[in-house]
């Protein structure tokens, strides 16, 4: 029987014939051309792609799409997606979810889909915000915010997405900017590819209830100096002349620049995404302006044994050497009685 020939997809073949809804300026409609763009290069049908969200200004995703989608209730969108990939293996399942939605209301199902390693990629927006609901604090936004739920300023410190996914025992972290379309394209690829549970966080903007947030590390007069770009094997360099880089010192990081004391690009640290211990990947992910440059770029990228796979080889194990194959044997087993 012959392979099924996959069609050779535009970006625009993604696009839905849906009125896009989002606030003029929302950092959401760069990141949906990004995803329309990575989807082009993986060689999947269209049929075979299933955008999952719960809710929240960025669960509006799976209209947009010309794919399969469902959109779900506020802070289930991992459970539902969960199911849906173990219902459906040959599925590529995409769950769309902001910091609320997923840290939140949905932060114990999200947790346990990183944990399980369930084969599915969640795209999270952080805008440190909840701008469905009219700008209440989020469990990202600083510490100090004020906000219409926090007038005098949160006094709650903020879960960081990649210490929370990584402890969550996380196998794939990366974290893009919704304005750096080609990065976010090559990330959203890299995590497609990736078999297992891959979490992408993006820097995204709130034009309305919390516009500029990220701006101090990604303003393009700025991000050169403020951010890292992290690739696999290659020595961790930042800064618009490239003259800046990381070395261990100790058990920390540290910004160091080239030429001063003699360090040279030797001395750097080499980025390693595959490594199983998360320890560099975890100082990386939790980088923080001013003292050092927010790490974008695939952090972690772990192989590992899935859930859904686990579960179909066990179920289809179970099946070959259990007695009872149909309901018929279900119903006459054990203790049975005639009844006259």
């Amino acid at each position: 029987m012959a392979e099924a020939v996959v069609t050779q997809y535009t970006a625009k073949d993604f696009k839905s014939d849906q009125e896009i809804r989002w606030c003029p300026g929302c950092g959401d409609h760069a990141i949906l051309s990004s995803v329309q763009k990575s989807l082009t290069d993986l060689g999947i049908s269209r049929e075979k792609y299933a955008f999952i969200s719960g809710i929240g200004c960025s669960s509006r995703f799976p209209y947009y799409m010309n794919t399969y989608g469902f959109h779900g209730i506020h802070g289930r969108a991992s459970a539902i997606a969960s199911g849906v990939k173990i219902a459906n293996p040959e599925l590529s399942v995409w769950q769309i979810t902001g910091d609320g939605d997923a840290l939140a209301i949905g932060g114990n199902h999200f947790i346990h889909a990183i944990r399980r390693n369930v084969d599915i990629n969640i795209i999270l927006f952080n805008n440190e915000i909840y701008g469905l609901t009219k700008g209440q604090y989020s469990p990202t936004s600083t510490k100090g915010l004020v906000t219409k739920t926090s007038p005098f300023g949160t006094v709650e410190d903020p879960f960081s997405v990649g210490e929370l996914v990584i402890g969550a025992k996380g196998k794939f972290f990366a974290r893009t900017v919704d304005s750096n379309i080609a990065l976010s394209t090559q990330i959203y690829g890299e995590a497609a590819r990736h078999k297992g549970a891959s979490v992408i966080e993006v820097l995204q903007n709130c034009v309305i209830f919390n516009d500029g947030i990220h701006d101090v590390v990604v303003d393009k007069e700025v991000r050169d100096e403020r951010t890292i770009i992290l690739k696999q094997g290659e020595p961790m360099i930042f800064g618009k002349n490239r003259d800046k880089g990381l070395i261990l010192d100790g058990l920390k990081l540290k910004v160091v620049t080239l030429g001063e004391k003699g360090i040279t690009e030797k001395n750097l640290l080499v980025h390693d995404a595959t490594e199983q211990n998360p320890g560099i990947q975890y100082m990386l992910a939790n980088m923080r302006y001013p003292e050092y440059p927010v790490a974008l770029g695939v952090i972690r990228s772990v192989v590992a044994q899935t859930y859904d796979r686990d579960l179909t080889e066990q179920l289809k194990n179970v099946k070959a050497s259990a007695k009872i194959k149909n309901m018929d044997d279900l119903l006459n087993s054990g203790s049975v009685w005639d009844v006259e």
